[in-house]
């Protein structure tokens, strides 16, 4: 086994941070708990979610096409949609941080976007692991122990409406949009797909306008990408690009 290379103020930097990251995102799975059961999903079912799906973004959209009376094949494919990001985060990690086998698999279910982020711009394989494993691990920890109790707590309130929790929904996709509405070019794509969807609402089934938004985002990043400009993850001119 190799020695550390990482100087102990580095280390203790990392893992302070990553645990405070999944101290702050972790806390939100109260808001996930109760949210989903005033949705009409069970305490089990909120759980579960939380424990094999975790991926918040994606949670809340199953969630909100349940609760505006979709099925749950389009709800899924929601989710989806919304989860391919993830897919392209592995593009990137998965040359930095240089896992194989069971190691690769594991770290799979913990890459979102704060564990990703806590690790991509590390100099070294070893400090891209530490943020990598500290942030992801006390995510999931977090967020399905809030889960549980956000959970528990929404079915002792009763029915939603009494206290206008039935918009919690679009308060919390509201919550998770905001923060990345920091230029012009993200509220230009923000408000066309709510024009999309909101055109979409009394013509479509519950979900489909979700869907119809999420494909206009997609389409302006793929009509939106200069390949002259913007190389492939993973090549040396993009390597050289992050250092």
């Amino acid at each position: 086994m190799s020695e550390s290379t990482l100087d102990p103020g580095d280390r203790s930097a990392i893992i302070r941070d990553g645990l405070a990251v999944g101290v702050a995102t972790g806390a939100y799975g109260v808001g996930f708990g109760a949210v989903s059961v005033a949705s009409g999903l069970s305490v089990a079912q909120t759980c579960v979610l939380s424990l094999l799906m975790f991926t918040g973004a994606s949670q809340f959209a199953l969630i909100g096409v349940v609760a505006a009376g979709g099925a749950p094949m389009s709800g899924a494919a929601t989710a989806l949609l919304l989860g391919t990001r993830n897919t392209l985060y592995g593009l990137r990690m998965a040359p930095l941080l240089k896992w194989r086998g069971w190691r690769r698999f594991a770290a799979a279910h913990v890459l979102i976007d704060e564990s990703t982020a806590m690790s991509v711009n590390r100099d070294t394989t070893e400090a891209a692991r530490l943020g990598f494993l500290t942030t992801g691990a006390s995510v999931f920890v977090l967020w399905n122990v809030a889960t549980a109790i956000g959970a528990f707590a929404g079915e002792a309130v009763g029915d939603p409406r009494t206290f206008g929790l039935d918009a919690a929904v679009g308060a919390a996709f509201l919550a998770l949009l905001w923060p990345r509405l920091h230029d012009l070019r993200n509220v230009l794509v923000a408000l066309l797909a709510a024009a999309v969807a909101l055109a979409m609402v009394p013509l479509t089934a519950p979900g489909v306008p979700v869907l119809a938004a999420g494909g206009v985002a997609l389409l302006v990043g793929v009509l939106g990408r200069h390949p002259e400009r913007d190389p492939a993850p993973g090549t040396d001119e993009t390597a050289e690009g992050q250092r």
